[in-house]
């Protein structure tokens, strides 16, 4: 075979794997959207000022939001590279936060327990879905999704 006939196939078979990717990539880029315009809406509109760890969780949120955008419309695929870690992070922080929402962490540790606090009743979806575990929710399906695409193109 000559040079040509292999690079061809080689492009061929990257495109089928990057069709198979665009999909999980798309759908993390979603969560992402979503995540960020409900906590710009919770803030902004509904006037629901967020503790220290939903800050802190926002922070690694809103630029997956615009991270994800990018590879999405160019379908680079290498971009979970650099979300994947940014996922991780906040999901570290929410998983945390969970913990102390929940109970499982002693309360003196506690940063929602002066100022804005996530433990109103405010700060529930439907009244009974608690933001911090929409938070862990979400960025737990990014990174599952990010994963997917990173097996979709890989070798």
């Amino acid at each position: 075979m000559d040079g040509k006939m292999i690079q061809d196939r080689q492009m061929a078979r990257a495109a089928v794997m990057g069709g198979d990717a665009w999909l999980p990539l798309f759908g993390a880029w979603l969560v992402a959207l979503f995540s960020t315009l409900g906590a710009i809406f919770i803030g902004e509109v509904m006037g629901q000022t967020p503790c220290d760890l939903c800050w802190f969780q926002r922070s690694f949120m809103f630029p997956l939001s615009i991270i994800l955008a990018i590879a999405v419309f160019r379908a680079d695929w290498s971009a979970c590279i650099y979300a994947v870690p940014l996922a991780f992070i906040g999901w570290l922080i929410s998983a945390f936060h969970n913990l102390l929402y929940f109970g499982v962490l002693p309360t003196a540790i506690k940063p929602c327990g002066q100022g804005p606090s996530c433990s109103g009743e405010g700060m529930t979806i439907l009244g009974m879905v608690p933001l911090p575990l929409l938070s862990l929710a979400a960025f737990t399906a990014i990174i599952v999704l990010l994963i997917a695409v990173r097996r979709r193109t890989s070798p």
